[in-house]
């Protein structure tokens, strides 16, 4: 059972470090990161590597040839042998690009401090970072090898760091994801929706519109029905949705069209929906004679199912309790990396990381004295996980 004497306690420690923390955010934030610029990475990735390296880490720095390198960070404590082992997965890459800061710079105010990628997710970063120092100052003595990994990916789909996480889930009995809370209440992501992208392709038969419209068959009246069809496949009770989002066909008005296309966002909760979805699109069949469908894609992050999170969050909920702080959870219709630990079967909870608002806009911001309460939560979890 978790200690309220020590989670309170390492709440207690950390509040009063406030100001160190922003100063530290400012550090991350003002040191721009954007998934698609290397050489930016790579700078925001030693200050932020250079930071845990002045406690009592082993900082080990995994060169990218076009990505930004990732960190590994490892912690021990205690002479005996660790029992097993936790990852704290995260990324400090951002979809800014560099020059962001002149019009969006980092600043504090009302409460709130600003900047890009603070909310997702560097102030992630930063309470892990503090969360172990608390550990460290009140001689915690871990059951378990800490592993923090900071990836460069995650914004663009994480195809350099998955080989990399994947390993260290595989050899971990539980994954923390300070990915940001939802909502102002701060809650915590117990479910994300899988998630994927799909092509339909419609190939049809060209002719005049006005002198021989018989012998054309019409691609974008074809898609249009093919649409209409998946259209009911959505299912908002089971989390299920398809949104058409990008449409293109034709060349003039004067031409049946032969070919159109369709781009299809796909989200599940479930594992078995999102399989049966993906048997549903590449099942489709055309409904005008000649027509002939290409349906490529599919998911490609799978969802993390509530069950994969629930023992996490009722140890969370009451290490929450017993500090005085509540705690509620929430099912995301985005994904993160932790679709990914979670689909290996990996115990994981997500939505760690900061309180705030905004990801990916001018608005993005951190509420500032959830910082060290975050924090602490992140710490009791580790020291009684």
């Amino acid at each position: 059972m978790p200690d309220s004497n020590s989670a309170k306690e390492i709440l207690c420690f950390l509040k009063p470090r406030l100001p160190q923390m922003l100063a530290t955010l400012r550090r991350f934030v003002t040191a721009e990161s954007p998934s698609l610029e290397k050489a930016a990475a790579d700078r925001c990735c030693g200050i932020i590597g250079k930071e845990w390296s002045k406690h009592g880490t082993c900082v080990e720095r995994i060169a990218q040839k076009h990505r930004g390198d990732l960190l590994r960070i490892t912690y021990a404590s205690g002479k005996s042998r660790p029992s097993g082992q936790l990852l704290v997965l995260g990324h400090y890459d951002t979809v800014y690009s560099s020059g962001t800061l002149a019009k969006m710079p980092f600043r504090v105010r009302g409460g709130k401090a600003y900047g890009p990628g603070i909310f997702d997710m560097k102030t992630g970063i930063v309470q892990a970072l503090f969360a172990l120092q608390a550990l460290q100052h009140l001689r915690r003595q871990l059951p378990k090898r800490l592993v923090f990994l900071w990836t460069s990916d995650e914004e663009i789909g994480s195809e350099s760091s998955r080989r990399y996480f994947e390993a260290e889930a595989r050899r971990s009995d539980a994954v923390l994801v300070l990915e940001p809370s939802f909502g102002p209440r701060g809650l915590l992501k117990t479910a994300r929706k899988g998630v994927g992208e799909a092509e339909l392709i419609v190939h049809g038969r060209a002719s005049h519109a006005g002198l021989a419209p018989e012998e054309g068959i019409n691609a974008i009246h074809e898609l249009a029905r093919q649409l209409t069809r998946i259209e009911k496949w959505n299912d908002p009770c089971r989390g299920v949705t398809i949104n058409a989002g990008i449409l293109e066909g034709g060349t003039r008005t004067n031409v049946i069209p032969e070919r159109a296309r369709a781009v299809l966002d796909l989200r599940a909760l479930r594992v078995s929906d999102m399989r049966s979805l993906e048997v549903r699109l590449h099942g489709l069949r055309a409904i005008q004679t000649g027509a002939r469908l290409e349906m490529t894609g599919g998911f490609d992050r799978p969802p993390l199912e509530r069950r994969m999170s629930a023992a996490l969050f009722a140890r969370a909920q009451l290490l929450a309790k017993e500090m005085n702080l509540p705690l509620g959870e929430c099912a995301a219709g985005g994904g993160s990396d932790g679709n990914f630990t979670a689909a290996l079967g990996v115990p994981t909870l997500d939505g760690l990381g900061a309180v705030g608002d905004g990801a990916h806009s001018s608005r993005e911001h951190v509420l500032i004295n959830a910082i060290p309460v975050r924090a602490a939560l992140l710490a009791a979890l580790l020291a009684t996980l």
